[in-house]
């Protein structure tokens, strides 16, 4: 019987198949946009500790895949004990961190994991490939969005799906992306949002 994250993964891959953009909100102004967009996936980039369960709360109200970036949530220690938190004091569905360790914990606990890389130069791609430390995440976004070849090599070679996110501007970027074997893309884009 598959466990709680495998049915989440799913999920979230039956939803990337309707609707291939998450957004990614950094703002209440954003969020709202978000739930009014047909993306059925919201990237929370932003709140604290006394706000997240709220903002988690409204996009559940719209029926969506609530996703917090755990290193972006202020007051909320990037530890495991802020992992508890979002699991027990709010309705989210994941998180997304760059910490292996958080991305471990998380998905011990039930969450969707998404671990995120930022590739600046080839020693990253080196380094996510050579890595065993996303082996607990259910998917891996790639920083930049924009690089049709990496995103190609990382499809083919990883054994999780890729979500390109990171200076996705149009939908020749999307559509890149989607073409070289990512799975979806994250934009903090509106415009991206309502292609």
């Amino acid at each position: 019987m598959p466990d709680k994250t495998s049915l989440l993964r799913e999920k979230l891959l039956d939803l990337f198949m309707d609707a291939p953009i998450a957004a990614a909100a950094k703002s209440f102004q954003e969020l709202e946009q978000s739930l009014e967009s047909d993306s059925s996936v919201v990237f929370i980039l932003f709140g604290d500790i006394c706000s997240i369960g709220a903002i988690v709360e409204l996009v559940k109200q719209k029926d969506k895949v609530a996703v917090v970036h755990m290193d972006l949530i202020d007051g909320l220690a990037a530890r495991e004990a802020g992992v508890d938190f979002i699991k027990t004091q709010t309705r989210a569905d994941g998180i997304i961190s760059t910490k292996a360790s958080l991305i471990r914990y998380a998905h011990q606990l039930g969450l969707l994991t998404i671990q995120r890389y930022f590739l600046l130069d080839s020693r990253g791609m080196e380094n996510i490939l050579a890595s065993k430390q996303h082996s607990s995440a259910d998917f891996l976004e790639v920083l930049p969005g924009v690089m049709p070849k990496i995103i190609r090599q990382l499809a083919r070679e990883c054994d999780k799906p890729i979500i390109a996110g990171g200076l996705i501007r149009d939908k020749e970027d999307v559509v890149g992306a989607l073409s070289a074997g990512a799975v979806a893309i994250s934009s903090t884009n509106p415009d991206v949002w309502f292609l």
